[in-house]
């Protein structure tokens, strides 16, 4: 679907809800407020992208896509919620982003329960990742950004690993599952944990907490567990004085598969694992907005043949994002991010396990009503080895509708 089709549609169902003054402006509440619905619409449009740098699979961009979400709660009663977000994408089909029951032991203080597909315990962009909350179209790269790592196959030597700079948008390995598929991200910002969590705030705000123990890892969350093992996952955030907000966040669980364990003759898959550790900042005041994260990634594998992989295998992302509203319907905003990785010794050289991109993201908006928004970017990757394209300079266009 081009983007003129999608922006076709999305202002059609705007510009005649206008005229039967029928289009929300906020989440819709039926029973009293107890039932409520909402909706975040984007579909964004961009250039080719012949390095695959904002690729979140081998078929879709992150800056090629039509998004809609449906989100909803029903409240029975003062202690129990349930909450749930169905997803297309593309129209690709529809799948639940989210569902889960979050229980309030105390009404009046700020603890809650929740079971299911919860929200992400780890990191702060994972927590804005919808259209409306992010002032650019591309995503950070620790969030987006296709690594050469899977968890059901994986390189049987260093030189191997060495070979697939850059191809995480479609990989594939000798050990393991041999068919082409994508790597993971650091943080996958498009599937949220399945397991239990539980979240304390001070009741003045200051700070509070949150665990976790879900299924999968942050690079690679899952509804059904394929290893028999459990994703720890924790994180503090404190908001000192007023517009300041500082977080860190960790996790570790269990990375490769099952049926890869087996294919190296081992059963103790639980200790080959993904650890990492966040820190994040953000602050706000007046017409400013300025966001600061930092991710630190470490997996661990097996070690099948000479040259042997140097464990872990580490990643470290670092992203600045700053905003500037000029007036109250117009804003400016810029994003620059690196990805790095460790280096691994091979037969011939020493070099990076993956190759270490470097992406600056320019752009702005306007508010054309107070829930429909226009963006416009451009964007520029760099990338420091790898055999596909090195560089691109990529220009993309959004439109976004919320209630």
């Amino acid at each position: 679907m081009s983007f003129r089709t999608m922006a076709a549609l999305l202002l059609g169902l705007v510009g005649a809800g206008r005229a039967a003054a029928q289009v929300p402006s906020e989440p819709l509440a039926f029973g009293g407020g107890r039932v409520t619905i909402g909706a975040d619409v984007s579909a964004s449009f961009g250039g080719a992208d012949p390095g695959f740098f904002n690729y979140t699979d081998y078929d879709h961009s992150a800056l090629r896509t039509l998004r809609i979400d449906v989100t909803g709660a029903v409240r029975a009663g003062r202690h129990l919620t349930l909450l749930g977000e169905m997803r297309t994408e593309n129209v690709d089909g529809v799948v639940p982003y989210a569902l889960y029951v979050r229980f309030r032991p105390w009404a009046d203080r700020n603890i809650d329960i929740n079971a299911g597909r919860v929200p992400p315990t780890f990191g702060a962009f994972a927590r804005r990742t919808y259209a409306s909350d992010n002032p650019l179209i591309g995503y950070p790269l620790a969030y987006q950004y296709l690594t050469s790592l899977r968890p059901d196959a994986m390189p049987a030597s260093a030189d191997e690993l060495l070979s697939k700079q850059a191809l995480g948008w479609r990989v594939r390995y000798s050990v393991g599952d041999q068919a082409f598929d994508r790597g993971v991200p650091l943080v996958s910002a498009f599937r949220w944990d399945t397991g239990v969590q539980a979240h304390a705030g001070a009741p003045n705000g200051v700070i509070s907490g949150t665990v976790s123990v879900t299924t999968g890892t942050l690079s690679n969350p899952l509804f059904s567990d394929d290893n028999n093992g459990r994703q720890l996952a924790g994180r503090i955030q404190l908001r000192p004085v007023t517009g300041l907000i500082v977080g860190t966040s960790a996790a570790y669980g269990p990375f490769i598969t099952n049926a890869l364990a087996r294919s190296v003759s081992i059963d103790d898959g639980g200790q080959y694992t993904q650890s990492a550790w966040g820190a994040d900042a953000e602050y706000s005041r007046a017409h400013y907005l300025l966001r600061f994260e930092s991710i630190v990634s470490g997996w661990r594998l097996p070690l099948v043949h000479q040259p042997a992989i140097d464990l872990p295998l580490r990643a470290v992302s670092t992203s600045l994002e700053g905003r500037y509203k000029i007036t109250p319907a117009f804003y400016a905003a810029a994003r620059l991010d690196h990805l790095g990785f460790s280096h691994v010794v091979g037969t011939q050289v020493t070099a990076p396990w993956d190759a270490p991109v470097t992406r600056l993201e320019v752009g702005g908006g306007y508010s054309i009503l107070r829930n429909l928004q226009a963006k416009a970017s451009v964007q520029r990757d760099v990338r420091d080895g790898g055999r596909l394209q090195r560089r691109a300079i990529l220009g993309a266009a959004q439109l976004v509708f919320w209630f």
